[in-house]
């Protein structure tokens, strides 16, 4: 039987990928969300980080309090005006590549308070990028999961080449 010209070129356990994929799989199995709670939306954020739903099993379970140590912002609930500048300053706190997630009908568009409040902005768009949106009143633990599986989707796609 005839040997290819690659057999016993290289030792065993030798791996040939590209850096893309090797740092994008590391990204996408190590995600540290940044808890930013407003109203009724947290407590479902909550349950997904609980036994039940368990974020663990995708990567995502150990939620930060600082933004120094955390690279996906999960806002859940209604914003409001005066919350606006502090999501904007903890969102520049937090390093490259940082991702931020819309959680609930209120922070995507500002639920049924933007229609008679001054004080609610139409979705958190408007103060930070948002790269994933989870719909609902308030959204279930397993939408959460969804939007952190499309999330992770989004970030295999990513490259570290020189964009022109």
């Amino acid at each position: 039987m005839a040997k290819g010209w690659l057999h016993n070129r290289f030792e065993e356990n030798f791996v040939v990928t590209s850096v893309d994929w090797a740092l994008n799989w590391a990204r996408t199995n190590s995600i540290w969300p940044m808890t930013f709670g407003l109203a009724c939306c947290a407590i479902e954020m909550m349950a997904a980080g609980a036994g039940r739903f368990d974020l663990d099993r995708f990567g995502a379970g150990a939620f930060r309090a600082t933004p120094r140590q955390s690279d996906l912002m999960i806002v859940a609930g209604t914003v409001t005006f005066k919350m606006a500048s502090r999501i904007r300053r903890l969102f520049h706190q937090m390093a490259e590549p940082r991702y931020v997630m819309a959680m609930g009908a209120c922070t995507c568009g500002g639920g049924p308070y933007f229609k008679y409040g001054y004080h609610v902005v139409k979705g958190v768009e408007l103060v930070v990028p948002v790269d994933v949106y989870i719909p609902g009143c308030p959204p279930r633990p397993e939408s959460l999961i969804e939007g952190l599986l499309r999330l992770q989707d989004k970030m295999r796609q990513e490259t570290i080449a020189k964009k022109s």
